[in-house]
């Protein structure tokens, strides 16, 4: 959709970035900016934000508030880059996406909703283990299991949040909190929170459903581009997480990190009318994607390899696409 206007490292981090190190890949809005300003003291590491502001009569006050909260936190100077998307275009949520990764500069990013808040220091964990940065860089996504508190008031203060496995398990217990969505399985079942209860080791993602939305850190480089089509709410970053996997990438949960969503309110009009429209164009987006890596992987003589197994495995769930090959 144009026209618009985007302004790479309209604020440009100031610390010295690493490039083997994992860059937060995230998208934030005006009434955002107080919780990627906890987050960038929280992680001390580095941050990729795309901000969409409305070519309207409040984008200069939206960009005074922006300097006013690099100025108010030295830790925003320090580790943010944060690129400004100006449009008359709302919730183009996989364009803001692909502009967070590209302007990424470390090898490695995770895809985050900036409303999540990080339990666990998962990034020290995979930095200091040459095991794991060995499958980052051999098609492997690692995915953080996601969690919500049932009682709304409970996911306000992040300060109050568990930061161990063992603290989560007994929130767990006594029924405080639970995995995120969990009336909607689809999007985070996968991840299969029952074998993680317990799990000291790395598990792969074995029940891949199309509607499965984790938060994964994976290569930068080589990786599928979320698409664009998608506008507006639902199916978004399903349908990007979904052609990473079909691409060959490996989903992997870590067995002791975790993210806890913290409770804001959500335009539920808006996503009801946005979700019909989307749920019919990513059907389409499905089957269009399985014929096109499969001729991929054919023309590139991967069709044999372990490379196309994900695909193999999750298209020929789609009615018609075995007799097409």
């Amino acid at each position: 959709m144009n026209p618009n206007n985007i302004k790479p490292y309209y604020y440009k981090a100031q610390s010295l970035i690493r490039q083997q190190d994992i860059t937060l890949s995230t998208l934030v809005t005006r009434n955002r900016f107080p919780v990627l300003s906890r987050l960038a003291t929280h992680y001390q590491g580095p941050i990729s934000a795309a901000l969409h502001v409305n070519e309207d009569d409040e984008k200069e006050e939206v960009l005074e508030e922006l300097a006013k909260l690099y100025k108010e936190n030295p830790d925003m100077e320090r580790f943010v880059d944060l690129h400004l998307i100006v449009d008359k275009f709302d919730r183009q949520f996989n364009m803001w996406r692909n502009v967070a990764k590209l302007f990424a500069r470390t090898d490695y990013i995770m895809m985050l909703d900036v409303d999540f808040h990080l339990c666990t220091d998962f990034r020290r964990r995979i930095l200091a283990d040459p095991t794991l940065l060995e499958q980052l860089n051999d098609h492997t996504a690692f995915v953080v299991p996601a969690f919500e508190y049932l009682s709304l008031e409970d996911g306000l203060d992040s300060a109050t949040f568990p930061t161990s496995k063992p603290a989560l398990l007994d929130q767990v217990q006594r029924q405080q909190i639970d995995m995120f969505h969990r009336g909607w399985q689809n999007g985070h079942g996968a991840t299969n929170y029952s074998k993680w209860y317990t799990s000291e080791d790395l598990f792969s993602v074995t029940d891949y459903h199309f509607s499965y939305e984790p938060y994964v850190i994976f290569k930068k480089q080589g990786t599928p581009w979320c698409a664009e089509r998608f506008i507006g709410y639902g199916a978004n970053k399903a349908a990007c997480l979904y052609e990473i996997y079909l691409s060959g990438v490996q989903f992997k949960v870590l067995p002791e990190d975790f993210l806890i969503h913290q409770t804001h309110t959500y335009p539920e009009s808006a996503r009801r009318k946005e979700r019909q429209y989307n749920r019919k164009l990513y059907s389409n987006f499905r089957e269009e994607l399985c014929v096109r890596y499969a001729k991929h992987f054919i023309a590139t003589g991967e069709w044999d390899h372990s490379i196309s197994e994900n695909l193999k495995k999750e298209c020929h769930k789609i009615r018609g696409f075995r007799s097409a090959l």
